[in-house]
């Protein structure tokens, strides 16, 4: 079975080792052929150079005697068949050609060699006949007063040069395939820090502060384990100072704000007292005072949710959350409608807070809610909450979750905190979920809430 190799980092540091092995190894290769081919031609032609000059001498032996039988002293010399790497012989001899082989004749010999002996050198020269490299060697035969010319194919040379070709392409073509497992293996040991990395800045990403990478003896990595502890560890302190900050200051505006209430209670109580202008002031404050008061109540469950819910985690019914929900929003429990086990790891008022937001947010703005369902996903908890409203606009359903964000649209006023959808997000965020906004078969709009499914005592 092939293994496809691994994308990004992983696979170019594997690809990087291939090349360099590929290289290392062809240039091994390459080199190596064309010394061991120069090597191995140079030998087979210093052999035949030396086969030449001995039949020569035995060729001039035979010829210096005045009735000499040349086709018979070229059998004695090359007897036709004796090895395919035995070549043939040819003697020019008062312009006429003998050949020991039928099919070798004077054609076989280059012009340019033939000058050179018949000016009285010797000389050889390496051609290409019929596919195969061949060696021609010359030697002049004085006394007898003929050329001497052996031809010698390098048949069984080329194959074995074929042979220690494919030889060497293979070990490049293997040494390659080595470079990339070894490349795989590397790769997947450099980048296991990496990884290390990365899982532990998103579960610091998903709210658990705590996680810190495990201290190394590596030299190399001790530096960006201590800097990415340290980092970790401001970042802590500085949400839990931002989240006190927060909640100190709810907290101080609560004794003034309790203040105001109550003097404002009062008012109310000898409102028909009052002059028309001072009942349409006392109106405009009780209507700030109790937006003042849903900022303060949303200022403190920000600052919960950012503190952590490590330890306020427990099994929890989605369905019992959104019951309580409803019922606080004034709507009856039967536009509720269940699929499946809703029991999720939460914290009960942070959830039910989420969900009240969410029905309230299709009350005042989708113009109403129509329904809510609760799904089972594989491993998850489904909850969509339809309304009959206007929708809302691709363009605004992520900006809809970010904190004091108003509405631009026709849904509704932009009278709320602007907090309510973004402690929506933030709540089901910090328990490992998502939630976003969508289209649904009706008029209006469906926001989705997904969270993780309770774990089981097996898991």
């Amino acid at each position: 079975m092939i293994r496809v190799l691994p994308r990004g980092l992983r696979g170019r540091i594997a690809m990087t080792f291939g090349a360099g092995a590929l290289l290392i190894a062809g240039t091994l290769a390459i080199s190596t052929f064309l010394f061991s081919r120069a090597y191995l031609y140079h030998q087979r032609e210093q052999t035949a150079v030396r086969q030449a000059s001995l039949d020569a001498v035995y060729v001039s032996d035979q010829l210096d005697s005045a009735d000499a039988d040349i086709p018979a002293i070229l059998t004695e010399a090359g007897p036709p068949g004796s090895g395919s790497g035995s070549g043939s012989i040819l003697i020019e001899r008062a312009g006429e050609w003998y050949s020991s082989q039928l099919g070798v004749g004077s054609e076989v010999i280059p012009a340019a060699l033939s000058r050179r002996v018949q000016s009285g050198h010797p000389a050889r020269i390496t051609v290409n006949r019929t596919g195969l490299p061949t060696v021609i060697v010359g030697i002049p035969l004085h006394r007898p007063d003929a050329d001497f010319y052996r031809v010698v194919p390098l048949r069984e040379l080329k194959e074995t040069i074929r042979i220690l070709q494919i030889v060497l392409a293979t070990g490049a073509i293997v040494a390659a395939a080595g470079g990339i497992a070894l490349g795989s293996w590397a790769s997947r040991r450099v980048v296991q820090p990496l990884n290390l990395v990365a899982a532990t800045a998103a579960q610091v990403a998903g709210g658990l502060l705590d996680t810190r990478l495990p201290p190394t003896n590596d030299p190399d990595l001790a530096t960006i384990v201590g800097s990415f502890n340290a980092m970790v560890d401001t970042l802590r302190r500085r949400i839990e100072r931002d989240s006190r900050f927060a909640a100190d200051v709810a907290h101080e505006l609560r004794s003034p704000l309790t203040t105001l209430v109550a003097a404002v209670d009062v008012m109310e109580r000898r409102r028909e007292e009052l002059p028309d202008r001072s009942r349409l002031a006392l109106d405009l404050v009780t209507a700030e005072l109790d937006r003042f008061q849903q900022l303060m109540d949303s200022l403190l469950t920000l600052a919960r949710t950012e503190a952590g819910l490590e330890d306020r985690l427990q099994p929890v019914a989605v369905v019992e959350l959104i019951v309580r929900a409803l019922g606080r929003a004034g709507l009856p429990a039967g536009v509720l409608s269940v699929d499946g086990d809703s029991m999720v790891d939460g914290d009960k008022d942070l959830l039910e807070r989420a969900f009240f937001n969410l029905i309230d947010n299709a009350q005042r703005h989708g113009h109403g809610l129509t329904a809510v369902r609760v799904e089972q996903s594989t491993g998850d908890v489904l909850v969509l909450i339809d309304d009959h409203g206007p929708g809302v606009p691709a363009t605004e359903r992520e900006r809809i979750f970010e904190r004091f964000a108003t509405n631009r649209t026709a849904r509704g006023s932009s009278s709320g905190t602007g907090l309510g959808l973004a402690i929506v997000a933030e709540s089901v965020e910090a328990h490992g979920g998502s939630v976003w906004c969508t289209e649904h078969d009706g008029p209006g709009a469906r926001f989705v809430v997904r969270l993780p499914a309770a774990r089981t005592e097996a898991e």
